[in-house]
Formats: C-alpha cells, structure tokens, sequence
C-alpha cells in the first residue's frame, strides 16, 4: 500500500521538480559558443582530457557537436552515466537548431534539455471523467512500478512531439496511428530537477486525447505491467495525498486539474506559477 504524505499537497511535487540550483557548484557546458548543459566539476574535470574540449574557470567548451557521441560513451566508461542506446537531439534553446545528438543515459550528467511527451489518456463516461492509468514495469531503471500516464516518452532524435506521441503510442498501448494522431497539445511544462541519475532539465509537451469508451489500451512493449481506468477524482485524491505517480507525472496532471476546474481559486492560481517556475519557495535558480 502507497505510503500517504500530507506535506504540502499538490505544491510539493511541483516544488520538487523545481528543486535545482543553478549554477550552483556546476559548469556551463557548451557547443561552439552555445550554453547546451551544466556539469559537475568532476565532469569537467573528465572532460578536459578529451580532444576538442577546452576547460575554463568559467565554462566547459566542446568546439565540435559531432563529437560529442564519442565524448558521452568515453564519460559513460568513466562511470559518470549510463548508456541507454537511444539518441536525443541537443539544442541551446527549446526551438533552436540540433547542435549534436547524445545517447539519452548520458543526458543528466551532462544536464542537457530534454525533450519528452505526455499523454492524458481520456474517457467521458455518464458518471464524469476517467482516466487511463499505466502502471510502470517493475524492472524498469527509472522509477519502477511508479503510475504513469497511458502515453509517455522521450523525444527521439529526429522526430517531433508529435510523431513520438504516435509511435509512443503505438508501442506502449497499442494505440492505433489514426486515434492517437487525434491528441491535442494542451501545455508545454518545464523544469529543472536534481535526481539520482544527475539534473533533469526537461521540456513536457502534454496532450488530451479522448478516447472511445469501448477503447482498452494493451501493454505492447513490456515498459507498462497494465492499465487501469481511474474515476478523475480518483486520480486527484491520489496526487494530492500518496506519492503513486511518478514523479513529472504529477506535473502533467496537476495541470489536467486545474483547466478541468478540479482546483481552484488561490491553490489554482498558486499553482500555475510554481508550474512557471515563479514560486518563491522553489529551489530552482536559472
């Protein structure tokens, strides 16, 4: 049984994903002339004995984008990551050009943005709004056995959000192509995190996809144990009280209950700017 926390309510998992200081003890990591991460000393340290890297008091500088795959395998052999086996696109700015692509195990230590999709999997039913709620595989590396949304991924190198939602779809839900396409971008949520695997820096792009009331999504590729159609006030009452959901999820969904009037007033309005970045008691420093 999940454990209950009544600290804070909805406020502390969104205090939580904003808990980074920037820059705290870490270095400016760059691509030419492009600020693209943030690094530990010890990382800069590592990285100052590669080809085509230069270490200042100030700043980590990697002259050639294309080099950084091989500079990533060399600092996941130093134990600094891990190696995942899937490329992300590396950009100084949300909608700036690619600048290099990165094996995605290596993305926190380097503290790279990432780029990820998330999906509310809707049902409107005669007694209101449910929601599609995925259970996360137990042997995953990340969050095990967490609740999840019915869609979730990174964005691959190469694709957009929104081909990622399909081919996400598709594989983790067995979603066909024509209804997942149906989903509609409804917010893009940021945040800078410290983690066990290093600092999270991401970008969620979220989307409502209402789905038939005859539709039941099927685990595909073994990411998801199940799914499970949750009553909305369910799934409220799970954020507000338990740590359930994993931990960007409950960003997504705190969101979900705000444009659905399940939070109001001064709590809403509280929440919307620590969503922003503008709470006052958020670590987070940029």
């Amino acid at each position: 049984m999940s454990q209950v926390i009544n600290d804070g309510g909805f406020l502390r998992h969104v205090r939580a994903c904003h808990n980074a200081i920037l820059p705290g003890e870490r270095l400016p990591f760059c691509i030419g002339g492009a600020q693209v991460g943030w690094v530990m000393p010890a990382l800069a340290a590592a990285l100052a004995t590669q080809p085509g890297i230069e270490a200042f008091d100030d700043s980590v500088v990697l002259a050639d984008g294309e080099a950084l795959p091989g500079v990533a395998r060399r600092m996941s052999e130093f134990g600094f990551c891990r190696w995942r086996r899937g490329d992300f696109d590396v950009r100084a700015d949300p909608g700036g050009p690619v600048l290099a692509v990165i094996d995605r195990g290596a993305i926190p230590a380097f503290g790279i943005q990432a780029t990820g999709v998330h999906v509310n999997g809707l049902v409107s039913r005669p007694d209101g709004l449910h929601l599609w709620v995925a259970r996360r595989a137990r042997d995953k590396a990340l969050d095990p056995g967490k609740l999840d949304h019915i869609v979730a991924g990174g964005v691959p190198a190469g694709l957009t959000p929104a081909e990622t939602l399909v081919k996400e779809a598709a594989e983790e839900a067995a979603i066909p192509p024509g209804l997942a396409g149906e989903a509609v971008e409804v917010a893009v949520l940021s945040y800078a995190m410290e983690r066990t695997e290093g600092l999270r820096r991401d970008w969620l792009h979220c989307f409502d996809l209402m789905l038939p009331a005859d539709f039941v999504p099927q685990p595909a590729d073994g990411e998801v144990e199940g799914f499970e159609l949750w009553p909305l006030s369910r799934v409220v009452a799970a954020v507000r009280t338990t740590d359930q959901f994993k931990f960007n999820v409950n960003l997504v969904l705190i969101d979900l209950f705000i444009r659905h009037g399940l939070i109001g007033g001064a709590e809403a309005a509280a929440l919307r700017a620590a969503l922003a970045g503008e709470d006052s008691q958020s670590g987070a420093a940029s």
